[in-house]
């Protein structure tokens, strides 16, 4: 398996470019919602496609040139993804200037075959090389929200690794806008493939609206319910818990991402062991998610060996875009998610039922309507901080509603659509798994020191 310290498997950058809007749009300031001001570093997702024989004779610079060109007119519609993030001198906040100031994109090429990659779906460290990485400095006005490079391997296949600002874009957004430019660019595509695609493809409402800090507060100040964010208030907890501790500092570097794939038997078998053999049938609906994400839950907890005392908790993304009231319009293309938050200590978590655990993530998804999004925004009001590494915290964030693999940049869906290791590392992605539209990957960040444990328990109740 190709690893960056081998001499044949350096990747070589060739091209770096500026791409700018074909059109250029008028410079204007977006402001933010609290929601696009929680995360404005980057999350990174490589597309990897195997030799065909469609592309084998198309030079690395034909490819280059397309995707240049399809950037260009998307940025064009897409007109914040080339603009950059603007600290308000008087408040602090972040904010985006739309000023055309363009993406990055980056063309490279390594001898490394795919297939010394191993299984695409786990994390290599060699990933690290597909993706441009700008360097922040703290200098938010620099720092462009999207970049991309375009890298060919020695075997012919091809990767697209992506960074977009999470301040710009949430999950769906993204998937949006990645589509739009793969449609855009027509690689490889005949015209009647590339209409077919393009009619499918929303236009984006870039426009925060009702997200906006002082409408959030009119209304709180209106509704008088007293309803409390209950994720902020848990976090809040494991934080002043964390800093009473005493715990030692983890390093980026001691975790490991592993995936592993949840096929529908594996699925069922947890169902019927979780909630006994009528479990399924009975009037207790459970969806995978729900299932799944209390398993992780508990096999997570219990490999990091949490003291039985301790507070933890579980958090997940809901997607706010109809929940609120009016809902936001279709295309919304800003950050529309909102964390829903169950909590236990370790000892009730390892000893509660399933059906328990199901019953609190469901009743937690309940309570994320108008009033609790109104809530969390006014929660996120005060100054924004980095999370500390929190043992007790894990979250998840489902895309299996967001087929990244089915993005076609060259000919055909991808082999696989991988993210790197995500920011705050208690965060495990549920992803559809390309070969097997009802089996669901479950990508996990672990300190490497777990994985064994954490494996063992994880598998043990889908065997």
């Amino acid at each position: 398996m190709a690893t960056p310290h081998e001499s044949h498997s350096q990747v070589s950058l060739t091209k770096f470019l500026t791409v700018f809007p074909k059109t250029l749009n008028p410079p204007k300031l977006l402001e933010l919602s609290n929601l696009d001001r929680q995360c404005p570093l980057h999350m990174y997702l490589i597309f990897f496609y195997n030799p065909s024989s469609v592309y084998s004779n198309s030079s690395l610079d034909l490819v280059f040139t397309k995707l240049k060109i399809g950037l260009e007119q998307t940025l064009s519609i897409w007109f914040p993804a080339a603009g950059r993030l603007d600290r308000n001198s008087t408040d602090g906040k972040l904010n985006l200037r739309c000023d055309n100031r363009g993406a990055i994109l980056v063309q490279a090429i390594t001898n490394v075959k795919l297939s010394e990659l191993g299984d695409l779906s786990n994390y290599n460290e060699f990933f690290e090389n597909l993706v441009h990485k700008p360097v922040l400095n703290g200098n938010f006005s620099e720092f462009p929200l999207v970049v991309a490079q375009v890298t060919r391997f020695g075997c012919g296949g091809y990767a697209i690794g992506t960074g977009i600002s999470h301040s710009l874009f949430d999950g769906p957004a993204a998937y949006d806008f990645l589509s739009a430019w793969a449609a855009n660019s027509a690689i490889f595509k005949d015209h009647q493939y590339g209409g077919e695609l393009l009619h499918r493809i929303i236009s984006p409402m870039h426009e925060r609206g009702r997200l906006l800090t002082g409408s959030v507060a009119n209304r709180c100040s209106r509704s008088g319910t007293g309803t409390v964010a209950v994720a902020i208030d848990h976090l809040y907890k494991l934080i002043m818990q964390s800093a009473m501790g005493n715990e030692e500092e983890v390093g980026k570097k001691e975790y490991v991402c592993k995936t592993f794939r949840v096929n529908r038997g594996m699925i069922e078998r947890l169902k019927k062991n979780a909630l006994g053999e009528n479990g399924v049938a009975a009037a207790f609906a459970c969806s995978s998610f729900d299932v799944i994400a209390a398993h992780l839950w508990k096999a997570r907890t219990k490999a990091l060996s949490v003291s039985k005392e301790k507070m933890v908790c579980l958090q997940f993304a809901v997607d706010a875009r109809n929940k609120l009231m009016p809902p936001l319009p279709k295309g919304f293309s800003g950050n529309a998610f909102v964390l829903a938050s169950v909590a236990l200590t370790a000892k009730q978590l390892e000893e509660e039922s399933y059906k328990t655990i199901i019953e609190m993530i469901r009743n937690a998804k309940s309570q994320v309507d108008n009033d609790y999004i109104n809530a969390y925004q006014h929660g996120l009001e005060g100054p924004q901080a980095s999370l500390p590494p929190l043992k007790e915290l894990t979250v998840v964030s489902d895309w299996t509603r967001m087929p990244f693999h089915k993005i076609e940049f060259l000919h055909g869906q991808a082999t696989y659509a991988s993210p790197l290791k995500p920011p705050i590392l208690e965060v495990a992605y549920f992803l559809q798994n390309p070969a097997d539209s009802q089996a669901i990957d479950v990508h996990v960040p672990l300190l490497e020191h777990t994985f064994d444990a954490f494996s063992s328990y994880f598998l043990t109740r889908m065997q």
